[in-house]
């Protein structure tokens, strides 16, 4: 049941994702950025945390996890220094890897530019 779940939630997110992509014809950039905000903005209310425990990776996988996981650090912090150590505290390994294997790629498929 756990892998359904995650399944229909993960798959959920990146429908709504393609369909704001043909419909408003929006670039991923803007799809990016919208879920980014979108998952900052059900932290503060508590349904992105109801959405994960219904759903476990299939809400933690898609960018909107991001922007949750940078809100829920900051609202951690209780004064300004801590915020600045917060609020990448969660989401520094994600994006080391994704800077690495950003850089794996250049290398093998040779990018023009």
């Amino acid at each position: 049941m756990n892998f359904l779940m995650a399944f229909l939630v993960g798959g959920l997110i990146c429908l709504i994702g393609q369909i704001l992509m043909d419909v408003l014809k929006l670039l991923p950039v803007h799809i990016t950025t919208l879920f980014v905000l979108i998952g900052s903005v059900l932290e503060p209310t508590g349904l992105y945390d109801k959405l994960v425990d219904i759903s476990g990776a299939g809400a933690l996988l898609p960018i909107s996890s991001f922007g949750h996981t940078m809100t829920h650090s900051a609202l951690e912090a209780s004064n300004y220094l801590e915020l600045l150590g917060n609020i990448f505290k969660n989401v520094s390994a994600g994006i080391s890897v994704a800077v690495v294997i950003a850089l794996v790629c250049s290398f093998i498929f040779k990018p023009k530019g």
